[in-house]
């Protein structure tokens, strides 16, 4: 199958390339523009406590839920607020309210803090449901240049966070954030590539073909969205862009990795291409496939977070994939090898090749590679059992944004919890108003609860069938000691409402609890559906029961020593309260199904040597020298291409771009390089049971047979030879 591809790209480079530019005009042109979400609580489905707290309040009392927006004030100097700095802000509100800013609505001035360092403003903003809106964005913007005016000149200072505040900084760093990790993925690739081939064509290659690409998945991925009524998010394009340059750039390298040794075996320049995809077609299909059917497996997730990302980053590995197979072939067969050009060095293979001596040396000890890997990949696993989940998305704002800024400035005069109150909720279940002495009791047993700071009196509404209570709690809503708070001593209060009634507990702390729970769902669920569709695919590919399994307990074990590492610098050294609830999934996905490209690679390659007739020593060592290179090249792209979200800012996105960079490293450079043909080496025959590898005759090193025969089971569709 493979084959004939090559030779219909090959032989019609100019129509594959047409086709190509057609089709992301047409999507391009076509695709839909999507509103965008960061709200932690549109992640959660409606089941969930905190979600149903949060639509209740909307319904009951639409215009007393919590602030959208809070202006906090102090005084330049630092000191204490006067009666005229406290007449100001009242003056400031009422101004404020009389701009009519579209989308904001009421405009309450507090009282001073306790200590007289600090006084707000709680901006109401109506329907707020997860979804920032243009709208939403605009009204941010107004309400702080506003304000901006208003205190110039005077005695205080002043900035506005909150929830929505929160949302359009974050969409902000998110747009910045792509725009550092876009500039940083391009010129590594330009760095790295022009390191390996010393040629400006090959550069160009992937920064254009990938290009166009990126177009077309993102189109693809934006009709998807529109049709399942998915927003979007500046996570999400962050992901992609590192997805589709670093896995698209993979790729590339397979091919023409395999296109030069081709070319290097006296093969004219447009059969070492059909030879080429022929040879590792397969390879990147199957590496493709279990890359897609790893994120797709985010569907079962329980948060839209994951259930967005998964389908948008499959769509972002197929589509680089296909170009790899045809859009690249295409463009390389017009080219042919001036595609290495000013380089010669494609013509001969270099004579003192260091992953040939690696490559013998591991054939002559490989239980001395073997036990030594897994000796220091299981240390590092071992502190794996030491992670901790935050709950945070916010964190991946940077302290320099004003809402990040001004909630560190609230905790001066207000309790860590008071920027983000907790809310509980009462509703009649038989019909009857409440009772105000039910409510008053219960008031009472919430303001005895450890942790909790106070109590409102609680709010009624119009028919008298809820009632709501702002609790602050003397923590920050994403902390720990507030989230045990509210799954522990607050819950139990609320599980133990008034007769008639039951309590909901909502708030971006119950949210966070809610979160916690969804994820170890997902973990149950991702984790091993995940593990067991990559163990199928491995098996078709091999054609073996026994390579499949160890394959993924090297890759279980690998994830395992990235999560030890990630844990022991972040929370360790690094004194960090956890790392990123999204990050073990993350990895999990990265690391799994990426990782596996690199294990299936150096397999394939490994089968190849073994049905050529070579002893499983041998065929270690040649694997290792001719994939070798390819792999770590691949791996260095990788793994740099995902370090570079460290430069997006935010403890999300540095936690992410080390661990994920770290965990493709340990499997480019320590699994497929090295564990893999080394335990392949020790199993032997064994290895393929219950296939037969020893088919092909002892004549040449893998790849460069006179014949240039392949098993079947590299190319299915061509009979017993291809």
């Amino acid at each position: 199958m493979f084959f004939r591809l090559g030779r219909g790209v090959v032989r019609h480079p100019w129509l594959v390339i047409g086709i190509w530019i057609v089709a992301a005009v047409a999507i391009i042109g076509l695709a839909p523009k999507l509103a965008t979400s960061s709200s932690e609580s549109s992640f959660l489905p409606s089941h969930y406590q905190s979600v149903q707290a949060q639509n209740l309040q909307q319904s009951a009392f639409p215009a007393a839920a919590a602030p959208g927006a809070i202006v906090v004030f102090e005084r330049a100097d630092g000191g204490k607020l006067t009666a005229a700095d406290s007449s100001l802000v009242d003056g400031i509100a009422s101004k404020l309210a009389a701009d009519d800013i579209p989308t904001l609505s009421t405009m309450q001035a507090g009282p001073p803090s306790a200590n007289k360092l600090i006084q707000t403003i709680a901006v109401q903003i109506p329907n707020v449901s997860g979804q920032l809106t243009t709208a939403q964005t605009n009204a941010i913007g107004t309400l702080r240049s506003d304000l901006s005016s208003l205190v110039s000149g005077t005695d205080l200072k002043a900035g506005v966070t909150g929830t929505v505040a929160e949302d359009v900084d974050s969409a902000s760093t998110g747009n910045n954030a792509q725009k550092i990790v876009f500039l940083g993925t391009i010129l590594l690739i330009i760095v790295l590539l022009l390191l390996i081939f010393r040629s400006p064509v090959i550069v160009l290659l992937p920064l254009l073909t990938i290009g166009l690409v990126s177009s077309v998945a993102n189109g693809l991925i934006d009709f998807l969205s529109k049709a399942a009524g998915w927003s979007a998010d500046s996570f999400t394009s962050i992901m992609l862009i590192v997805v589709l340059f670093g896995v698209g750039t993979d790729y590339i390298l397979f091919l023409l990795f395999r296109y030069r040794e081709r070319l290097r075996a006296g093969e004219p320049s447009k059969q070492a291409m059909e030879s080429a995809i022929g040879r590792v077609g397969p390879a990147i299909a199957t590496a493709a496939g279990a890359v897609m059917i790893a994120f797709l497996a985010l569907t079962l997730s329980s948060l839209s977070l994951f259930r967005q990302l998964g389908p948008a980053l499959a769509i972002a590995v197929f589509s680089a994939a296909l170009a790899g197979l045809t859009l690249v072939p295409a463009v390389v067969s017009l080219l042919g090898t001036r595609v290495f050009w000013p380089s010669k060095a494609w013509k001969t293979e270099p004579k003192s090749a260091r992953f040939a001596a690696l490559g013998r040396s591991l054939g002559r000890h490989p239980g001395r590679f073997a036990g030594t890997i897994v000796v220091l990949l299981g240390v590092l696993g071992i502190v794996s059992f030491g992670f901790h989940p935050t709950f945070d998305l916010t964190a991946g704002n940077t302290a320099t944004t004003q809402s990040a800024e001004y909630a560190n400035v609230l905790l001066k005069g207000f309790p860590a919890g008071d920027s983000e109150p907790t809310a509980v909720l009462v509703q009649s279940t038989d019909g009857k108003q409440l009772g105000t002495a039910s409510l008053a009791s219960l008031r009472a047993r919430l303001a005895k609860v450890p942790g909790v700071a106070s109590v409102s009196p609680a709010k009624v509404n119009a028919s008298g069938d809820v009632a709501d209570y702002t609790v602050i709690l003397s923590s920050a809503g994403e902390s720990d000691a507030a989230m045990n708070t509210v799954r522990g001593p607050l819950q139990a209060v609320v599980n133990d409402a008034p007769a008639g009634s039951r309590a909901l507990v909502g708030g971006i702390t119950s949210v966070y609890v809610d979160l916690e729970s969804a994820m170890e769902h997902d973990y149950s669920i991702v984790f091993p559906v995940a593990a067991v569709l990559i163990l199928i695919i491995l098996g078709l590919l091999l054609q073996s029961v026994v390579a499949p399994w160890y394959l993924m307990v090297f890759v279980g074990l690998g994830f395992a020593a990235t999560l030890g590492a990630s844990g022991g610098l972040f929370q360790d050294l690094d004194n960090q309260s956890g790392l990123s609830f999204v990050l073990p999934i993350m990895m999990y996905l990265f690391v799994v199904a990426l990782g596996t490209d690199y294990n299936i690679l150096m397999v394939s390659r490994l089968r190849e040597e073994a049905t050529e007739g070579k002893t499983p020593r041998e065929a270690a060592a040649e694997a290792l020298k001719y994939a070798g290179p390819t792999i770590a090249s691949a791996g260095l792209i990788l793994a740099g291409t995902f370090a570079s979200l460290i430069l997006a800012g935010g403890s999300t996105f540095e936690q992410m771009g080390f661990a994920i960079s770290c965990g493709i490293a340990i499997a480019a450079f320590v699994m497929a390089m090295f564990l893999t043909p080394s335990a392949t080496a020790l199993l032997g025959a064994r290895a393929w049971w219950p296939g037969h590898q020893n088919r092909g005759g002892h004549g040449g090193h893998g790849g460069q047979t006179a014949g240039d025969d392949l098993p079947s089971v590299l190319d299915p569709a061509s009979g017993a030879r291809a």
